[in-house]
């Protein structure tokens, strides 16, 4: 059974354009990345303790598409879509994120952020996972820091280290 977590999340901001997660969670490498690329086990942890996925499409592959809905707990839904640009499995995935606004096109890219997501092996079995976001402007940037995403995020870091141990 993994150790329970420290739960420690460093939230920085590298540049005027982006944003760095960084977070160690007690599971083996192998089943963090399974947790976070298998959209049965990604509707479990990307709502955090927020509200449930209603769809959790993912093309895994390089130039294929993902699109993540949920409806949170005040009843209102939340969308994001985007594709991925480069996936190292186990390593890497780098992908571009779009929050879905309503009147927009599902498909269109317009003001994506790029996410690029890894994943390193840590001491006593664990993994460090970074997720790097570049905004493509402080505006963006400074918006998504402000949004809520920072406890939206720690929940999910949680429940992905109780998924990923389940695994085991």
């Amino acid at each position: 059974m993994a150790q329970a977590s420290s739960g420690t999340m460093d939230v920085t901001f590298p540049s005027d354009e982006e944003i760095l997660i960084t977070r160690t969670v007690n599971a083996p490498r192998h089943l963090v990345y399974r947790a976070w690329t298998t959209p049965e086990l990604v509707r479990k942890w990307w709502p955090g303790r927020r509200g449930e996925v209603t769809v959790a499409e993912m093309d895994f592959r390089v130039g294929g598409a993902w699109r993540y809905v949920m409806v949170a707990h005040g009843e209102f839904e939340v969308a994001f879509h985007g594709t991925y640009q480069e996936i190292v499995p186990n390593e890497r995935i780098v992908n571009t994120e779009v929050m879905e606004m309503p009147g927009a096109p599902q498909d269109s890219e317009e003001g994506a952020v790029v996410n690029t997501v890894t994943f390193e092996e840590a001491d006593g079995g664990a993994t460090t996972i970074s997720i790097r976001t570049n905004a493509g402007s402080k505006e963006v940037r400074d918006m998504i820091a402000q949004s809520g995403m920072e406890g939206g995020v720690r929940e999910q870091f949680e429940i992905i280290e109780e998924l990923a141990a389940s695994l085991a």
